[in-house]
């Protein structure tokens, strides 16, 4: 059971007397309705024996008022207490889970369903909220109302009475707690399902450029009629429980009522009991209904709660694969070799294949250098595990002279200006997309950023300038741009080392040539890591490595590499023929 609490306690224990005075209100409540009946009942003993007095009538109304405030400023108070901590509960535990997948590696989420993420951060948590709010509600409120009903209904009206026609009334909370087991099932199915729905929807509105062009809208509609059916049937599986027990709960409540009413006249009758006391004791059993069915929901709505927070603990107790050392180093400041790479082999988890073979490389501080090679031949690998993306075995990577295992990693992340391959912009404005390393940056680095990576004009001719606002991951720009003010958010870091994973892919020759004269001027004095299929774009560095299978078959310059007429020479005469046919074509 301590496991199951581990993650939410500590916000129940800030919150234990907040909690606990809502408790003790929600009683004070319940005894407050417990006078009621009671004195309903002796006003109408006070009526039919013709005692009741006008001063008696405004006694009776001064009663029942006063008791209606009570019942008032209780209900807010319990709610003000049981409600806000459970809604506290439910937003420290979202930020947490937030938070700890912001620590999960990619490798994580090469594995996990966004959709079921999205799932486990709304409706499981919202469920473990109402649990904790609404269910503790309704056990306090049904188990203080049973007991201290019967106790009233035993000890101030009749024993025999109250035995007698309440018989049927268990019967609700046994046919309930039997099928608790079942709603538990139910609503696990129920959660796995919303899961696959939330799932379906994300990656089609993601995708519905590439739905549309495909002309796929009736079968991707198809598919989400299936899980969406899907969806309908487990919810419907669940209220066809609940749809059973609400008319089950109503016909034994009214054969109570039955009970009570012929029993209780025949005593009213035989003038054992009055009829105050039995128009007092029907008002119990009506208020008995609510209890006894939510003694038995209450373990419905616990058992929700438990499935939620089982489903978040998962989440939680997964550790992050990728963490700090506990012997941390500082960076010290660039040295003349800023990265270094000795005998380094890596394979992705859970593979036996080796993707780099005993790579080797010393880059200097200041240099320009460049990775070329096929596609899989391990380049964007290389650069993930430069940014610790995955683990890797210590004396392997070197940065500034100390061992990257040992450094921390979001010290090394903030060194690094990374331009990926997929050039991901969020939806938010340009201005906020080019500034997300640091909300604090001027706007005239931001500008010259954009200048360097040649976007700046394509910005200013939008309506907004850098205040438009982008669609999801940046729908309204083209590959090219995207490429480039990705390529500025790098820039603005100032990092010590900037990495550009085939980065000008998306754009013409010659704005790569613009581009890249513009960044030969802004790097000059940092060190730079190109990789790119275009040799083009490479020729120029410092220094060329070729990869080929994992393994650097090939280093030099260009033209060193040329003269060695191996693959990187290959490469380029295949290279140098496609520019002659394509300019063939358009001199046409």
């Amino acid at each position: 059971m301590e496991k199951l609490f581990k993650h939410v306690k500590d916000v129940i224990l800030e919150n234990k007397f907040k909690y606990i005075l809502g408790i003790l209100l929600l009683i004070v409540v319940d005894g407050l309705q417990m006078i009621t009946p009671l004195v309903i009942g002796a006003f109408t003993d006070s009526l039919t024996s013709g005692m009741l007095t006008t001063q008696g009538i405004y006694k009776y109304m001064l009663y029942i008022l006063v008791i209606a405030i009570g019942v008032a400023l209780g209900r807010f108070g319990w709610r003000m207490s049981i409600i806000t901590v459970a809604k506290k509960l439910e937003y420290e535990l979202r930020n947490k889970v937030f938070k700890h997948l912001e620590k999960m590696s990619r490798n994580y989420y090469n594995h996990h369903r966004t959709g079921d993420l999205m799932a486990h951060c709304t409706n499981d948590i919202s469920q473990i909220r109402m649990a904790f709010g609404g269910g503790t509600v309704m056990i306090i409120d049904s188990l203080f109302m049973i007991i201290v009903t019967l106790l009233l209904m035993i000890f101030k009206i009749n024993f025999k009475l109250t035995i007698i026609a309440l018989l049927p009334l268990p019967i609700i909370t046994i046919f309930v707690l039997f099928m608790t087991k079942l709603m538990r099932k139910r609503f696990k199915e129920v959660q796995e399902a919303f899961s696959a729905l939330s799932e379906i929807v994300q990656e089609s509105f993601s995708g519905i450029r590439v739905i549309k062009s495909f002309v796929q809208e009736k079968l991707e509609l198809e598919k989400f009629n299936k899980i969406n059916q899907n969806d309908f049937d487990k919810n419907m599986n669940l209220v066809k429980i609940k749809a059973f027990a609400f008319p089950l709960v109503t016909l034994v409540t009214m054969i109570s009522m039955v009970i009570s009413l012929i029993y209780g006249g025949i005593l009213v009758i035989d003038g054992v009991i009055t009829i105050g006391k039995l128009v007092a004791f029907l008002g119990f059993v009506g208020m008995l209904t609510w209890p006894m069915m939510a003694l038995g929901f209450v373990f419905h709505r616990l058992q929700q709660g438990r499935v939620s927070l089982e489903r978040i603990n998962v989440i939680l107790n997964t550790k992050p694969e990728i963490i700090d050392s506990s012997l941390l180093s500082d960076i010290d400041d660039a040295n003349d070799i800023l990265l270094e790479i000795k005998n380094l082999n890596f394979k992705y988890p859970n593979t036996n294949e080796l993707v780099l073979k005993n790579i080797n490389m010393k880059i200097k501080t200041g240099e320009n250098i460049a990775i070329i090679g096929k596609t899989g031949s391990g380049k964007t690998t290389l650069l993930n595990l430069l940014l610790r993306f995955y683990n890797i075995d210590s004396e392997k990577i070197y940065f500034n002279g100390k061992d990257i295992v040992n450094l921390s990693i979001g010290n090394i992340r903030e060194k690094i200006g990374y331009v990926p391959q997929d050039n991901f912009l969020f939806s938010k404005t340009i201005e906020q997309n080019l500034m997300f390393s640091d909300e604090k940056i001027p706007f005239d680095k931001i500008v010259e950023a954009a200048k360097i990576s040649k976007i700046n004009s394509e910005i200013d001719s939008f309506e907004l300038g850098y205040k438009t606002m982008l669609g999801e991951k940046g729908v309204n720009m083209s590959g090219g741009q995207k490429q480039r003010v990705s390529i500025a958010r790098a820039l603005v870091k100032s990092p010590d080392l900037i990495i550009l994973d085939d980065s000008l892919s998306a754009v013409d020759t010659k704005t790569e040539e613009v581009i890249l004269s513009h960044l030969e001027n802004e790097l000059k004095d940092k060190t730079s890591i190109v990789i790119s299929h275009r040799i083009s774009t490479i020729k120029n560095s410092d220094y060329i490595y070729v990869l080929d299978n994992g393994k650097i078959i090939e280093e030099g310059n260009h033209n060193e590499l040329l003269e060695n007429r191996k693959l990187y020479f290959d490469l380029y005469q295949k290279q140098l023929l496609e520019e002659k046919i394509m300019g063939g074509q358009s001199g046409k």
